[in-house]
């Protein structure tokens, strides 16, 4: 596995999904987070090089995409990581080069010290965007309808198992 390739995508959550008795737990271990909007969850997802899914997990709406990076590239071998701008952030760079693999982040528009980046390489990154397009396909991921992160996380094993049998 040479190239992994990371993104996130924000689901809306219906709007009797956070309802129902609140002995499951908190909204945060329910994956619900609370905007203006309303409620929403988001998707942290890896693929391959070819577009196969190897990691996701599921957060609130309301998080960052670089908080759960690390923890879906650290059991992962790859050679080349690639991701978009809010992906851009010096512990991630730091530990994408310790595998000895290269990051191929553009840099935020804020920093002072610009660096450069394969912008052919980031081409490829549609890869990842197209595999969220397929699953989002799958109306229970479009739209969760789910109060329990587990069932709409086995829901999303159902949509990229299919992906993976195509």
């Amino acid at each position: 596995m040479t190239t992994v390739m990371l993104d996130s995508t924000v689901e809306r959550t219906h709007m009797c999904a956070p309802g129902g008795s609140r002995t499951g737990g908190t909204q945060e271990r329910h994956a619900l987070g609370r905007s203006r909007g309303g409620f929403s969850s988001k998707i942290h997802i890896v693929v391959d090089a070819l577009g196969f899914p190897l990691r996701y997990s599921l957060t609130g709406g309301e998080r960052h995409d670089v908080t759960q990076a690390e923890p879906l590239l650290v059991p992962l071998q790859f050679g080349c990581a690639i991701a978009d701008r809010a992906y851009d952030s010096e512990p991630l760079l730091k530990m994408v080069i310790a595998k000895q693999a290269e990051a191929i982040i553009p840099p935020r528009r804020n920093r002072t010290a610009q660096r450069d980046y394969d912008k052919q390489l980031y081409k490829e990154r549609n890869v990842i965007e197209r595999f969220i397009n397929k699953v989002k396909w799958c109306r229970r991921i479009f739209t969760r309808y789910e109060k329990l992160a587990r069932r709409y996380i086995a829901f999303l094993h159902l949509a990229a198992t299919s992906v993976w049998l195509k």
